[in-house]
C-alpha cells in the first residue's frame, strides 16, 4: 500500500485567538459556512463545513489549562487524504495569519485510518516505532513533561506481549494493549496518552501519533503527516518487523535517521523538505558514519 493511498486527520492546538476567528479563518481557505454549534458547552464548539461538505471544527482543549477558555483552540480536520495537504498547509498559514498563537502546552495529533490494519501490521508499527524510538523523540525535540503526560514511549511489557501472542486481528490486539479484554473504551481512557496511541483504534477507528509538540509551521506540519503516513505503509506492507532496540550514538544520529526515513520511503524531492524538517534536531552528519564516508554518499544518493 502506497503511503498516498492512506486517509489522516490532523488536530492542532492554538492559543491566543478566539474560536470564531479561527473558524473564519478556516473559511477563508475551504469555502463553505460556518456555524456555531455551541454543544457540548466545555468544548463550545465552532464548525465549518467546506464547499465539498467535510466538516472543519474548532474546540476549547481543556489541556490548555493556562490561557482564558476564550481563547483555547483546537483545529480538528476531517478526514482528508493525501491530495488535500498542500490546502491543509493553507489552513495552517490563515489560521497563523488571525493571530493564532503556539504555547508550551500545544500540541499536535495525527490520526492515520485504522481501516488497513490488522493485529499483525499493528504489531509491525508497534516495533517499527519501539527500535527507532530513540531517534524518533530526538528528531522530534520532544520534551520531558510531554514524554511524560501525554506521549509516553512505547512500554517494554506492550513489545514482549506483541512478540509473545502475536496478535492477527484486532480484537486479539485488544487486551495486549489494555491488559484485559475492553470492549466499551472510554474516551479518556489512560491508555491513551501515549506517542503510539492504540486506544483510539478502538475507540475512534484510527492510529494516533501524540509526539509533536504544537507549531503553525506548514512545512514542519505537512513533514510531520508525511512521515506518520510512511510508518503507517511500512507497518501495513512489512511481512514481519524487528523491535531490536537502536542504540542511539550521537556521532552517526543524523545519518541513522537520514536512513530510516529512506527506508520508509521517504526518497527523492517531493520528500526533500520533509527529510530537511525531521533531521534538523539530529547532531551528526547526514552523509557521514563516524567520520567514513559511506557507500550512499560516494554514489551520489540525494538526501
Amino acid at each position: 500500500m502506497d503511503l498516498r493511498e492512506i486517509k489522516f486527520g490532523i488536530e492542532i492546538e492554538t492559543v491566543k485567538q478566539s474560536r470564531d476567528i479561527i473558524a473564519w479563518a478556516i473559511h477563508s481557505v475551504v469555502g463553505g459556512t460556518v456555524s456555531h454549534v455551541g454543544e457540548p458547552s466545555c468544548y463550545d464548539p465552532w464548525e465549518v463545513k467546506d464547499i465539498r461538505g467535510r466538516r472543519w471544527k474548532v474546540m476549547a482543549d481543556s489541556s490548555l489549562s493556562n490561557v482564558p477558555f476564550n481563547l483555547r483552540a483546537e483545529v480538528v480536520s476531517p478526514v482528508l487524504r493525501y491530495d488535500d495537504i498542500e490546502q491543509m498547509q493553507e489552513v495552517v498559514r490563515a489560521v497563523k495569519r488571525c493571530g493564532a498563537k503556539i504555547s508550551r502546552q500545544c500540541g499536535i495529533h495525527i490520526h492515520i485510518d485504522a481501516a488497513p490494519f490488522d493485529g499483525r501490521r499493528l504489531g509491525n508499527l508497534a516495533k517499527i516505532v519501539y527500535k527507532q524510538e530513540p531517534l524518533i523523540l530526538h528528531a522530534l525535540g520532544i520534551r520531558q513533561n510531554r514524554l511524560q503526560r501525554y506521549t509516553r514511549p512505547v512500554s517494554d511489557n506492550l513489545i514482549q506481549q506483541i512478540e509473545a501472542k502475536k496478535p492477527k486481528t484486532k480484537e486479539e490486539l485488544n487486551p495486549i494493549w489494555y491488559g484485559y479484554e475492553n470492549r466499551r473504551p472510554y474516551h479518556y481512557d489512560s491508555s491513551r496518552y501515549a506517542g503510539l496511541n492504540f486506544h483510539n483504534i478502538f475507540y475512534g477507528q484510527t492510529v494516533e501519533f501524540r509526539w509533536f509538540e504544537g507549531t503553525l509551521h506548514a512545512g514542519k506540519i505537512k513533514a510531520y503527516i508525511q512521515f506518520c503516513l510512511a510508518l503507517a505503509a511500512k507497518a501495513i506492507n512489512a511481512k514481519s518487523a524487528s523491535s531490536r532496540k537502536r542504540e542511539f550514538r550521537a556521532e552517526s544520529a543524523k545519518y541513522d535517521f537520514r536512513v530510516f526515513l529512506l527506508h520508509l520511503g521517504l526518497i527523492g524531492e517531493e520528500f526533500k523538505t520533509a527529510r530537511q524538517h525531521l533531521m534538523a534536531n539530529m547532531p551528526g552528519n547526514a552523509a557521514w558514519k563516524n567520520g567514513i564516508a559511506t557507500q550512499t554518499q560516494t554514489t551520489g544518493e540525494s538526501a
